[in-house]
Protein backbone atom coordinates (compact mmCIF):
# COMPACT_ATOMS: atom_id res chain seq x y z
CA UNK A 1 0.00 0.00 0.00
CA UNK A 2 1.28 3.46 -0.93
CA UNK A 3 0.73 5.36 2.32
CA UNK A 4 1.70 8.70 0.79
CA UNK A 5 -0.91 8.33 -1.97
CA UNK A 6 -3.45 7.11 0.60
CA UNK A 7 -3.39 10.52 2.29
CA UNK A 8 -5.41 11.96 -0.59
CA UNK A 9 -9.19 11.88 -1.00
CA UNK A 10 -10.03 12.95 -4.56
CA UNK A 11 -13.83 12.95 -4.26
CA UNK A 12 -13.65 14.88 -1.01
CA UNK A 13 -11.36 17.46 -2.63
CA UNK A 14 -13.74 17.84 -5.56
CA UNK A 15 -16.71 18.32 -3.24
CA UNK A 16 -14.87 21.00 -1.29
CA UNK A 17 -14.04 22.78 -4.52
CA UNK A 18 -17.69 22.62 -5.57
CA UNK A 19 -18.77 24.20 -2.29
CA UNK A 20 -16.31 27.07 -2.77
CA UNK A 21 -17.57 27.88 -6.26
CA UNK A 22 -21.20 28.46 -5.20
CA UNK A 23 -22.53 27.24 -8.54
CA UNK A 24 -26.14 28.22 -9.33
CA UNK A 25 -28.04 24.90 -9.82
CA UNK A 26 -30.34 24.46 -12.77
CA UNK A 27 -30.07 20.68 -12.55
CA UNK A 28 -31.38 18.01 -10.21
CA UNK A 29 -31.95 17.35 -7.33
CA UNK A 30 -34.92 19.66 -7.18
CA UNK A 31 -34.42 20.80 -3.60
CA UNK A 32 -31.64 23.11 -4.97
CA UNK A 33 -29.17 22.78 -2.12
CA UNK A 34 -32.07 22.63 0.34
CA UNK A 35 -33.73 25.93 -0.53
CA UNK A 36 -36.78 24.15 -1.91
CA UNK A 37 -37.22 21.98 1.18
CA UNK A 38 -36.51 24.03 4.33
CA UNK A 39 -37.57 21.25 6.70
CA UNK A 40 -35.04 18.88 5.13
CA UNK A 41 -32.39 21.59 5.30
CA UNK A 42 -33.14 22.23 8.97
CA UNK A 43 -33.00 18.53 9.83
CA UNK A 44 -29.85 17.55 7.92
CA UNK A 45 -28.03 20.87 7.82
CA UNK A 46 -26.62 22.94 4.97
CA UNK A 47 -23.28 21.12 4.91
CA UNK A 48 -25.03 17.85 4.16
CA UNK A 49 -27.84 18.98 1.85
CA UNK A 50 -25.51 21.40 0.05
CA UNK A 51 -23.42 18.54 -1.34
CA UNK A 52 -26.36 16.35 -2.30
CA UNK A 53 -25.72 16.99 -5.96
CA UNK A 54 -25.94 15.33 -9.35
CA UNK A 55 -23.05 14.18 -11.52
CA UNK A 56 -21.30 17.05 -13.30
CA UNK A 57 -18.01 17.35 -15.13
CA UNK A 58 -15.91 18.35 -12.12
CA UNK A 59 -17.38 15.52 -10.02
CA UNK A 60 -17.08 12.71 -12.61
CA UNK A 61 -19.75 10.03 -13.16
CA UNK A 62 -19.97 6.71 -11.32
CA UNK A 63 -21.29 4.86 -14.36
CA UNK A 64 -18.27 5.87 -16.48
CA UNK A 65 -15.57 7.37 -14.24
CA UNK A 66 -12.61 9.12 -15.87
CA UNK A 67 -11.35 11.53 -13.21
CA UNK A 68 -11.92 11.89 -9.45
CA UNK A 69 -14.06 8.77 -9.05
CA UNK A 70 -11.56 6.73 -11.07
CA UNK A 71 -8.79 8.07 -8.82
CA UNK A 72 -10.80 7.13 -5.73
CA UNK A 73 -11.28 3.62 -7.09
CA UNK A 74 -7.55 3.26 -7.71
CA UNK A 75 -6.86 4.27 -4.11
CA UNK A 76 -9.45 1.78 -2.88
CA UNK A 77 -7.83 -1.00 -4.87
CA UNK A 78 -4.43 -0.10 -3.46
CA UNK A 79 -5.72 0.03 0.11
CA UNK A 80 -7.48 -3.35 -0.16
CA UNK A 81 -4.81 -5.11 -2.20
CA UNK A 82 -7.12 -5.60 -5.17
CA UNK A 83 -6.58 -5.35 -8.91
CA UNK A 84 -9.57 -3.03 -9.18
CA UNK A 85 -12.24 -1.58 -6.88
CA UNK A 86 -15.70 -0.16 -7.49
CA UNK A 87 -17.67 2.30 -5.38
CA UNK A 88 -21.10 0.77 -4.72
CA UNK A 89 -24.03 2.96 -3.68
CA UNK A 90 -26.63 0.17 -3.56
CA UNK A 91 -25.16 -1.52 -0.53
CA UNK A 92 -23.35 -4.84 -0.48
CA UNK A 93 -26.50 -6.42 -1.87
CA UNK A 94 -25.68 -4.80 -5.22
CA UNK A 95 -22.02 -5.87 -4.93
CA UNK A 96 -22.96 -9.49 -4.20
CA UNK A 97 -25.38 -9.51 -7.11
CA UNK A 98 -22.74 -8.04 -9.42
CA UNK A 99 -20.41 -10.91 -8.46
CA UNK A 100 -23.08 -13.47 -9.35
CA UNK A 101 -24.09 -11.75 -12.59
CA UNK A 102 -20.45 -11.48 -13.69
CA UNK A 103 -19.80 -15.19 -13.35
CA UNK A 104 -23.09 -17.09 -13.58
CA UNK A 105 -25.44 -17.33 -16.54
CA UNK A 106 -28.78 -19.08 -16.99
CA UNK A 107 -28.52 -22.77 -16.11
CA UNK A 108 -24.96 -22.56 -14.76
CA UNK A 109 -24.09 -23.86 -11.30
CA UNK A 110 -22.59 -21.98 -8.37
CA UNK A 111 -21.37 -23.73 -5.22
CA UNK A 112 -22.28 -22.07 -1.93
CA UNK A 113 -23.22 -22.80 1.68
CA UNK A 114 -26.94 -22.73 2.51
CA UNK A 115 -26.46 -19.97 5.11
CA UNK A 116 -25.95 -17.25 2.50
CA UNK A 117 -27.58 -13.83 2.58
CA UNK A 118 -30.82 -13.37 0.67
CA UNK A 119 -29.01 -11.15 -1.86
CA UNK A 120 -27.31 -14.26 -3.26
CA UNK A 121 -30.59 -16.11 -3.75
CA UNK A 122 -32.22 -13.03 -5.27
CA UNK A 123 -29.34 -12.78 -7.75
CA UNK A 124 -29.93 -16.40 -8.80
CA UNK A 125 -33.65 -15.68 -9.23
CA UNK A 126 -32.71 -12.88 -11.64
CA UNK A 127 -29.96 -14.61 -13.62
CA UNK A 128 -31.26 -18.18 -13.61
CA UNK A 129 -28.21 -19.70 -11.96
CA UNK A 130 -28.47 -23.02 -10.13
CA UNK A 131 -27.36 -23.17 -6.47
CA UNK A 132 -25.44 -26.26 -5.38
CA UNK A 133 -25.25 -26.28 -1.61
CA UNK A 134 -22.08 -27.45 0.08
CA UNK A 135 -23.08 -29.22 3.32
CA UNK A 136 -22.27 -27.29 6.48
CA UNK A 137 -22.12 -28.49 10.06
CA UNK A 138 -24.21 -27.13 12.91
CA UNK A 139 -22.58 -26.40 16.25
CA UNK A 140 -24.88 -28.32 18.62
CA UNK A 141 -24.19 -26.06 21.59
CA UNK A 142 -25.20 -22.78 19.98
CA UNK A 143 -27.34 -24.01 17.07
CA UNK A 144 -25.68 -22.07 14.25
CA UNK A 145 -24.24 -23.17 10.93
CA UNK A 146 -20.46 -23.13 10.78
CA UNK A 147 -18.21 -22.85 7.73
CA UNK A 148 -17.54 -25.10 4.75
CA UNK A 149 -15.05 -27.91 5.35
CA UNK A 150 -12.41 -28.23 2.66
CA UNK A 151 -13.24 -31.90 2.13
CA UNK A 152 -16.93 -31.09 1.59
CA UNK A 153 -15.94 -28.43 -0.93
CA UNK A 154 -13.77 -30.97 -2.76
CA UNK A 155 -16.65 -33.46 -2.87
CA UNK A 156 -19.02 -30.81 -4.24
CA UNK A 157 -16.53 -29.86 -6.94
CA UNK A 158 -16.05 -33.50 -7.90
CA UNK A 159 -19.83 -33.97 -8.14
CA UNK A 160 -20.35 -30.75 -10.10
CA UNK A 161 -17.33 -30.35 -12.41
CA UNK A 162 -19.09 -27.74 -14.55
CA UNK A 163 -19.69 -25.30 -11.66
CA UNK A 164 -18.53 -21.83 -12.63
CA UNK A 165 -17.97 -20.29 -9.20
CA UNK A 166 -18.04 -20.86 -5.46
CA UNK A 167 -19.27 -18.24 -3.01
CA UNK A 168 -17.79 -18.11 0.50
CA UNK A 169 -19.03 -16.18 3.54
CA UNK A 170 -15.90 -14.51 4.90
CA UNK A 171 -16.78 -14.44 7.75
CA UNK A 172 -20.38 -15.38 8.59
CA UNK A 173 -22.54 -12.93 10.52
CA UNK A 174 -21.50 -14.78 13.67
CA UNK A 175 -17.77 -14.51 12.94
CA UNK A 176 -17.00 -18.00 11.61
CA UNK A 177 -14.49 -18.26 8.75
CA UNK A 178 -13.90 -21.15 6.34
CA UNK A 179 -10.48 -22.05 4.95
CA UNK A 180 -10.71 -19.44 2.21
CA UNK A 181 -7.15 -19.83 0.99
CA UNK A 182 -7.57 -23.60 0.74
CA UNK A 183 -10.86 -23.15 -1.13
CA UNK A 184 -9.19 -20.74 -3.56
CA UNK A 185 -6.45 -23.27 -4.31
CA UNK A 186 -8.99 -26.05 -4.90
CA UNK A 187 -11.20 -23.86 -7.07
CA UNK A 188 -8.49 -22.30 -9.21
CA UNK A 189 -6.99 -25.71 -9.97
CA UNK A 190 -10.35 -26.52 -11.62
CA UNK A 191 -10.97 -23.17 -13.29
CA UNK A 192 -13.66 -22.18 -10.78
CA UNK A 193 -13.94 -18.53 -9.72
CA UNK A 194 -14.05 -17.69 -5.98
CA UNK A 195 -16.46 -15.02 -4.76
CA UNK A 196 -16.10 -13.75 -1.19
CA UNK A 197 -19.11 -12.25 0.57
CA UNK A 198 -17.30 -9.95 2.99
CA UNK A 199 -20.31 -7.98 4.14
CA UNK A 200 -18.87 -8.42 7.62
CA UNK A 201 -15.20 -8.35 6.72
CA UNK A 202 -13.96 -4.81 6.00
CA UNK A 203 -11.66 -4.94 9.00
CA UNK A 204 -9.97 -8.13 7.79
CA UNK A 205 -8.00 -5.95 5.35
CA UNK A 206 -6.61 -3.66 8.04
CA UNK A 207 -6.53 -5.51 11.37
CA UNK A 208 -4.19 -8.08 12.88
CA UNK A 209 -4.94 -11.51 14.39
CA UNK A 210 -8.01 -11.81 12.17
CA UNK A 211 -9.08 -14.27 9.44
CA UNK A 212 -7.48 -13.79 6.03
CA UNK A 213 -9.17 -11.32 3.69
CA UNK A 214 -10.59 -12.27 0.31
CA UNK A 215 -7.97 -10.49 -1.76
CA UNK A 216 -5.09 -11.78 0.39
CA UNK A 217 -6.43 -15.32 -0.07
CA UNK A 218 -6.56 -14.92 -3.84
CA UNK A 219 -10.33 -14.66 -4.31
CA UNK A 220 -11.47 -13.41 -7.71
CA UNK A 221 -14.09 -11.00 -6.36
CA UNK A 222 -15.11 -9.71 -2.95
CA UNK A 223 -18.11 -7.68 -1.81
CA UNK A 224 -17.19 -5.53 1.19
CA UNK A 225 -19.59 -3.57 3.44
CA UNK A 226 -17.57 -0.47 4.24
CA UNK A 227 -20.56 0.93 6.12
CA UNK A 228 -20.64 -1.93 8.62
CA UNK A 229 -17.19 -1.99 10.19
CA UNK A 230 -15.38 0.56 8.02
CA UNK A 231 -17.13 3.75 9.07
CA UNK A 232 -18.78 4.95 5.84
CA UNK A 233 -22.44 5.90 5.49
CA UNK A 234 -25.16 3.24 5.41
CA UNK A 235 -25.68 1.76 1.92
CA UNK A 236 -22.12 2.49 0.77
CA UNK A 237 -19.98 -0.53 -0.10
CA UNK A 238 -17.06 -1.69 -2.21
CA UNK A 239 -16.65 -4.37 -4.86
CA UNK A 240 -13.11 -5.73 -5.30
CA UNK A 241 -11.72 -7.78 -8.18
CA UNK A 242 -8.59 -9.83 -8.71
CA UNK A 243 -6.28 -10.00 -11.73
CA UNK A 244 -8.31 -12.58 -13.67
CA UNK A 245 -11.51 -10.51 -13.75
CA UNK A 246 -12.08 -7.93 -16.52
CA UNK A 247 -12.98 -4.71 -14.66
CA UNK A 248 -14.63 -3.07 -17.64
CA UNK A 249 -16.97 -6.03 -18.05
CA UNK A 250 -17.77 -5.83 -14.33
CA UNK A 251 -18.55 -2.13 -14.81
CA UNK A 252 -21.06 -3.05 -17.50
CA UNK A 253 -22.64 -5.61 -15.19
CA UNK A 254 -22.90 -3.08 -12.36
CA UNK A 255 -24.47 -0.52 -14.68
CA UNK A 256 -27.30 -2.93 -15.52
CA UNK A 257 -28.85 -2.37 -12.10
CA UNK A 258 -27.03 0.42 -10.24
CA UNK A 259 -28.60 3.86 -10.15
CA UNK A 260 -27.52 6.52 -12.66
CA UNK A 261 -28.09 9.10 -9.91
CA UNK A 262 -25.38 8.01 -7.50
CA UNK A 263 -25.33 9.79 -4.13
CA UNK A 264 -22.20 11.87 -3.62
CA UNK A 265 -22.84 11.71 0.11
CA UNK A 266 -22.28 7.95 -0.08
CA UNK A 267 -19.32 8.20 -2.42
CA UNK A 268 -17.49 10.86 -0.42
CA UNK A 269 -18.07 8.80 2.74
CA UNK A 270 -16.33 5.88 1.04
CA UNK A 271 -13.45 8.13 0.01
CA UNK A 272 -12.97 9.52 3.51
CA UNK A 273 -13.38 6.12 5.18
CA UNK A 274 -10.87 4.47 2.87
CA UNK A 275 -8.30 7.10 3.76
CA UNK A 276 -9.00 6.70 7.47
CA UNK A 277 -8.64 2.92 7.33
CA UNK A 278 -5.49 3.03 5.20
CA UNK A 279 -3.78 5.45 7.58
CA UNK A 280 -5.22 4.40 10.95
CA UNK A 281 -7.03 1.09 10.45
CA UNK A 282 -4.47 -1.15 12.10
CA UNK A 283 -4.48 0.93 15.27
CA UNK A 284 -8.28 1.34 15.26
CA UNK A 285 -9.06 -2.33 14.81
CA UNK A 286 -6.47 -3.25 17.41
CA UNK A 287 -8.66 -1.32 19.88
CA UNK A 288 -11.78 -3.01 18.55
CA UNK A 289 -10.11 -6.40 19.02
CA UNK A 290 -9.29 -5.55 22.63
CA UNK A 291 -12.78 -4.25 23.44
CA UNK A 292 -14.45 -7.33 21.98
CA UNK A 293 -12.23 -9.72 23.89
CA UNK A 294 -12.84 -7.77 27.10
CA UNK A 295 -16.61 -7.85 26.55
CA UNK A 296 -16.51 -11.57 25.79
CA UNK A 297 -14.67 -12.29 29.04
CA UNK A 298 -17.00 -10.10 31.13
CA UNK A 299 -20.18 -11.60 29.65
CA UNK A 300 -18.98 -15.14 30.25
CA UNK A 301 -18.30 -14.20 33.87
CA UNK A 302 -22.00 -13.43 34.32
CA UNK A 303 -22.95 -17.08 33.80
CA UNK A 304 -25.73 -18.50 31.63
CA UNK A 305 -24.63 -16.59 28.57
CA UNK A 306 -21.99 -17.98 26.23
CA UNK A 307 -19.96 -15.38 24.34
CA UNK A 308 -18.06 -17.66 22.01
CA UNK A 309 -14.70 -17.04 20.41
CA UNK A 310 -11.58 -18.77 19.18
CA UNK A 311 -12.18 -21.86 21.27
CA UNK A 312 -14.55 -22.90 18.44
CA UNK A 313 -11.68 -23.08 15.94
CA UNK A 314 -10.96 -26.65 14.86
CA UNK A 315 -9.20 -26.13 11.54
CA UNK A 316 -12.13 -27.66 9.66
CA UNK A 317 -15.67 -26.23 9.61
CA UNK A 318 -14.47 -23.44 11.91
CA UNK A 319 -11.14 -22.74 10.30
CA UNK A 320 -10.82 -19.35 11.98
CA UNK A 321 -12.91 -16.92 14.03
CA UNK A 322 -13.32 -13.16 13.83
CA UNK A 323 -13.10 -12.11 17.47
CA UNK A 324 -14.41 -8.61 16.74
CA UNK A 325 -17.85 -10.26 16.43
CA UNK A 326 -19.42 -10.28 19.88
CA UNK A 327 -21.80 -13.19 19.29
CA UNK A 328 -23.54 -14.47 22.42
CA UNK A 329 -25.69 -17.55 22.95
CA UNK A 330 -28.52 -16.54 25.28
CA UNK A 331 -30.70 -19.61 25.85
CA UNK A 332 -28.67 -20.52 28.91
CA UNK A 333 -30.60 -17.81 30.80
CA UNK A 334 -33.92 -19.09 29.42
CA UNK A 335 -34.36 -16.36 26.81
CA UNK A 336 -34.06 -16.43 23.06
CA UNK A 337 -31.71 -14.02 21.36
CA UNK A 338 -34.60 -11.93 20.00
CA UNK A 339 -36.02 -11.59 23.53
CA UNK A 340 -32.69 -10.29 24.85
CA UNK A 341 -32.45 -8.03 21.78
CA UNK A 342 -35.87 -6.52 22.55
CA UNK A 343 -35.12 -6.09 26.26
CA UNK A 344 -31.83 -4.32 25.58
CA UNK A 345 -33.57 -1.86 23.26
CA UNK A 346 -36.82 -1.32 25.19
CA UNK A 347 -35.58 -1.39 28.77
CA UNK A 348 -31.97 -0.23 28.51
CA UNK A 349 -31.85 1.94 25.34
CA UNK A 350 -29.15 -0.30 23.85
CA UNK A 351 -29.50 -1.19 20.17
CA UNK A 352 -27.54 -4.27 19.15
CA UNK A 353 -27.20 -5.67 15.62
CA UNK A 354 -29.61 -8.60 15.82
CA UNK A 355 -31.18 -11.33 17.86
CA UNK A 356 -32.25 -14.71 16.52
CA UNK A 357 -33.61 -17.84 18.15
CA UNK A 358 -30.47 -18.65 20.09
CA UNK A 359 -28.04 -15.74 19.80
CA UNK A 360 -27.45 -12.02 19.79
CA UNK A 361 -24.75 -10.06 17.99
CA UNK A 362 -23.35 -6.79 19.32
CA UNK A 363 -21.41 -5.17 16.48
CA UNK A 364 -18.24 -3.60 17.83
CA UNK A 365 -16.31 -1.29 15.55
CA UNK A 366 -14.18 1.84 15.30
CA UNK A 367 -16.85 4.13 16.81
CA UNK A 368 -17.32 2.22 20.08
CA UNK A 369 -15.97 3.20 23.49
CA UNK A 370 -15.10 1.14 26.55
CA UNK A 371 -17.88 2.80 28.58
CA UNK A 372 -20.37 1.57 25.99
CA UNK A 373 -19.07 -1.97 26.48
CA UNK A 374 -19.47 -1.63 30.24
CA UNK A 375 -23.06 -0.46 29.80
CA UNK A 376 -23.88 -3.45 27.58
CA UNK A 377 -22.33 -5.94 30.02
CA UNK A 378 -24.18 -4.35 32.94
CA UNK A 379 -27.49 -4.51 31.10
CA UNK A 380 -27.00 -8.17 30.20
CA UNK A 381 -26.24 -9.01 33.82
CA UNK A 382 -29.38 -7.18 34.89
CA UNK A 383 -31.48 -8.99 32.28
CA UNK A 384 -30.32 -12.33 33.62
CA UNK A 385 -31.25 -11.35 37.18
CA UNK A 386 -34.63 -9.82 36.31
CA UNK A 387 -35.87 -11.89 33.39
CA UNK A 388 -33.89 -15.14 33.40
CA UNK A 389 -35.94 -18.33 33.58
CA UNK A 390 -35.94 -22.04 32.85
CA UNK A 391 -34.96 -22.85 29.27
CA UNK A 392 -36.64 -26.24 28.81
CA UNK A 393 -39.41 -24.89 26.51
CA UNK A 394 -37.02 -23.23 24.07
CA UNK A 395 -36.59 -24.45 20.52
CA UNK A 396 -33.09 -25.81 20.01
CA UNK A 397 -32.42 -23.35 17.18
CA UNK A 398 -30.77 -25.90 14.90
CA UNK A 399 -29.92 -24.65 11.43
CA UNK A 400 -32.33 -26.26 8.95
CA UNK A 401 -31.07 -26.99 5.45
CA UNK A 402 -34.11 -27.57 3.19
CA UNK A 403 -34.24 -29.72 0.06
CA UNK A 404 -33.92 -27.78 -3.20
CA UNK A 405 -36.36 -29.26 -5.72
CA UNK A 406 -36.74 -26.52 -8.37
CA UNK A 407 -34.24 -23.84 -9.35
CA UNK A 408 -34.96 -20.44 -7.72
CA UNK A 409 -35.82 -18.54 -10.93
CA UNK A 410 -38.28 -21.18 -12.14
CA UNK A 411 -39.94 -21.39 -8.72
CA UNK A 412 -40.19 -17.62 -8.21
CA UNK A 413 -41.83 -17.01 -11.59
CA UNK A 414 -44.02 -20.14 -11.56
CA UNK A 415 -47.81 -20.05 -11.25
CA UNK A 416 -48.41 -20.02 -7.53
CA UNK A 417 -51.08 -20.23 -4.89
CA UNK A 418 -51.06 -18.85 -1.34
CA UNK A 419 -51.71 -21.36 1.45
CA UNK A 420 -51.78 -21.22 5.27
CA UNK A 421 -48.51 -22.43 6.79
CA UNK A 422 -49.79 -25.81 7.91
CA UNK A 423 -51.41 -26.49 4.52
CA UNK A 424 -48.18 -25.62 2.72
CA UNK A 425 -46.27 -28.57 4.21
CA UNK A 426 -44.96 -30.83 1.47
CA UNK A 427 -45.34 -28.15 -1.23
CA UNK A 428 -42.58 -26.23 -3.06
CA UNK A 429 -41.98 -22.70 -1.81
CA UNK A 430 -42.21 -19.90 -4.41
CA UNK A 431 -40.85 -17.00 -2.32
CA UNK A 432 -38.21 -16.18 0.28
CA UNK A 433 -38.91 -16.51 4.01
CA UNK A 434 -36.39 -15.13 6.47
CA UNK A 435 -35.81 -13.50 9.83
CA UNK A 436 -34.24 -10.09 9.30
CA UNK A 437 -31.69 -9.48 10.54
CA UNK A 438 -29.60 -11.54 9.86
CA UNK A 439 -31.25 -12.08 6.46
CA UNK A 440 -30.34 -15.75 6.00
CA UNK A 441 -33.36 -17.39 4.31
CA UNK A 442 -35.35 -20.00 6.20
CA UNK A 443 -36.82 -20.94 2.81
CA UNK A 444 -35.89 -19.94 -0.72
CA UNK A 445 -37.89 -20.31 -3.93
CA UNK A 446 -37.75 -23.93 -5.05
CA UNK A 447 -37.31 -25.56 -1.62
CA UNK A 448 -39.68 -28.11 -0.07
CA UNK A 449 -41.63 -27.00 2.98
CA UNK A 450 -41.43 -29.45 5.89
CA UNK A 451 -43.10 -29.66 9.32
CA UNK A 452 -39.79 -28.70 10.96
CA UNK A 453 -39.55 -25.53 8.86
CA UNK A 454 -43.14 -24.52 9.66
CA UNK A 455 -42.46 -25.14 13.36
CA UNK A 456 -39.36 -22.92 13.14
CA UNK A 457 -41.30 -20.12 11.41
CA UNK A 458 -44.10 -20.22 13.97
CA UNK A 459 -41.70 -20.29 16.91
CA UNK A 460 -39.77 -17.37 15.42
CA UNK A 461 -42.96 -15.30 15.14
CA UNK A 462 -44.05 -16.21 18.66
CA UNK A 463 -40.71 -15.04 20.06
CA UNK A 464 -40.79 -11.71 18.21
CA UNK A 465 -38.52 -12.26 15.20
CA UNK A 466 -39.16 -10.01 12.20
CA UNK A 467 -40.29 -12.41 9.48
CA UNK A 468 -39.86 -10.92 6.01
CA UNK A 469 -39.82 -11.76 2.32
CA UNK A 470 -43.31 -13.21 1.99
CA UNK A 471 -46.21 -11.67 0.11
CA UNK A 472 -48.28 -12.11 3.27
CA UNK A 473 -47.01 -9.34 5.60
CA UNK A 474 -47.59 -11.53 8.68
CA UNK A 475 -46.01 -14.66 7.16
CA UNK A 476 -49.02 -16.77 8.13
CA UNK A 477 -49.40 -17.88 4.52
CA UNK A 478 -46.82 -18.96 1.95
CA UNK A 479 -46.75 -18.79 -1.83
CA UNK A 480 -46.21 -22.28 -3.21
CA UNK A 481 -45.96 -23.60 -6.76
CA UNK A 482 -49.45 -24.36 -8.04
Amino acid sequence: MDLIAQRSAPILDAMRELRKRRIVPFDVPGHKRGRGNPELLDFLGEKCVGIDVNSMKMLDNLGHPISVIRDAEDLLADAFGANHAFLMVGGTTSAVQAMIFTNIREGEEVLLPRNVHKSVINALVLCGGIPVYVPVQVNPKIGIATGMELEEVRKAMDAHPDAKAILVNNPTYYGIASDLKGIVELAHARGIKVLADEAHGTHLYFGENLPISGMAAGADMAAVSMHKSGGSLTQSSVLLTGPDIDPEYVRQIINLTQTTSASYLLMVSLDISRRNLALHGRESFGKVFGMAEYARSEINEIGGYYAYGRELVNGKDVFDFDVTKLSVYTQGIGLTGIEVYDLLRDEYDIQIEFGDIGNILAYISIGDRLQDIERLVGAMEDIKERYGKDSTDLYCGDFISPELVVNPKEAFYADKVQLPLQESIGRICAEIVMCYPPGIPILTPGERITPEIVEYIEFSRERGCSLQGTMDPECRKLNVIR
